[in-house]
């Protein structure tokens, strides 16, 4: 089945609600993807749980959710991976993450064996062959 790019930015954005949800025990508010030659780049708003806000207010607190977020993303990494492998048919090579204690938003960057946007100008401007 032919995607476009929207149709594939939408699915990678539903995966990771998704395993935000499974994973972290609570999805985002709002999520963004933008693939952007071999790299996908998802900003997840409204990540942080009510008692994280509440860490937030001090720079401690800010440090711990910092390094548990961050913990718990590179334990779910070969799962998320997967993920995103099969969505787009691409190996990812890396994946990048931060999160804002004071915006409540994460940043989630992977990159790819391939450049995906040539794919879909490849068989079509707008279309990619899943």
């Amino acid at each position: 089945m032919k995607k476009t790019k929207g149709q594939l930015e939408a699915e990678i954005g539903n995966a990771l609600i998704q395993f935000e949800k499974d994973y972290m025990g609570r999805g985002p508010q709002e999520t963004k993807t933008f693939i952007i030659e071999d790299m996908i780049l998802i900003r997840l708003k409204g990540v942080l749980t009510p008692a994280e806000q509440q860490l937030a207010k001090n720079p401690e607190g800010m440090n711990l959710i910092k390094m548990v977020r961050s913990n718990l993303l590179e334990q779910g990494r070969d799962l998320l991976t997967n993920v995103i492998e099969k969505i787009t048919g691409f190996k990812v090579i890396t994946l990048h993450t931060d999160i804002s204690t004071k915006t409540g938003e994460r940043m989630i960057v992977f990159t790819l064996n391939k450049n995906l946007e040539i794919s879909f100008r490849a068989k079509d401007p707008k279309m990619i062959q899943q």
